[in-house]
């Protein structure tokens, strides 16, 4: 029986042809259940019920504050589940205001973070596959051309070792964004982890979003997160 199940799990992900290690020790049948390989780890990729294949939602400038019964919102609003989130004031930006002049409102920005960690053995995946073969790792995400400000999205992805701590590999990744050209459309961030040595158990996936509060909030979205452990490598 952990004969045929091996089987599956090669005819589903040709593993003999691309030279994965398939020892007898593994769960197959646990493996074939659970399926790994080619799909996303990532739980909820999509938060804010949007999706990159559709055009971001236009939103509305009023400029009125909200009435007094209706507390301000200062964080976005989606089904985070699945995800650790967290909130970062930052500080005020007077510089550019000159001595004596009176502001009535200045922007506050705020970074709101999102962060999953991925146990790969639990997801199916076994010893042998991570530490000799090492399948590429394909990270991608994508962000809203909000234009709140030249920074508004940083991503930041991690394999770990086996306590949970140890950083095998990292990626980090800090666009700029062109304030004279907004397109208000999706921005693809992606990176291919090969090559990254034994060793790896988890995977940390986090990524932050600026967002700003001037009498109303404006968030910047992010959409279709993904974490895909291929069943191919293109290092050796």
């Amino acid at each position: 029986m952990a004969d045929e199940w091996k089987q599956k799990c090669d005819q589903l992900w040709q593993l003999g042809a691309n030279g994965v290690p398939t020892p007898d020790g593994v769960d197959w049948k646990a493996v074939y259940e659970k399926k790994p390989l080619g799909r996303n780890l990532l739980k909820n990729p999509a938060p804010h019920g949007v999706s990159h294949s559709s055009a971001p939602p236009e939103r509305e400038v009023t400029g009125i504050p909200p009435s007094p019964d209706q507390p301000p919102q200062f964080e976005p609003t989606g089904d985070f589940s699945g995800w650790s989130t967290s909130t970062e004031v930052l500080p005020y930006d007077t510089s550019g205001i000159p001595p004596g002049v009176v502001v009535c409102y200045l922007p506050q920005f705020r970074w709101f973070s999102m962060e999953q960690h991925i146990d790969l053995k639990a997801e199916g995946l076994w010893d042998e596959l991570l530490d000799t073969f090492q399948p590429d790792i394909a990270v991608e995400d994508w962000y809203e051309e909000s234009q709140l400000h030249a920074s508004i999205y940083e991503l930041n992805v991690k394999l770990l070792a086996a306590d949970g701590q140890t950083v095998i590999k990292e990626h980090t990744c800090s666009p700029t964004e062109n304030m004279e050209n907004y397109s208000h459309d999706w921005k693809q961030v992606s990176h291919v982890f090969s090559g990254y040595g034994p060793g790896v158990r988890y995977i940390c996936f986090r990524h932050k979003l600026k967002n700003q509060f001037m009498v109303e909030f404006f968030g910047t979205l992010v959409t279709d997160s993904s974490v895909v452990i291929k069943s191919t490598r293109s290092a050796s």
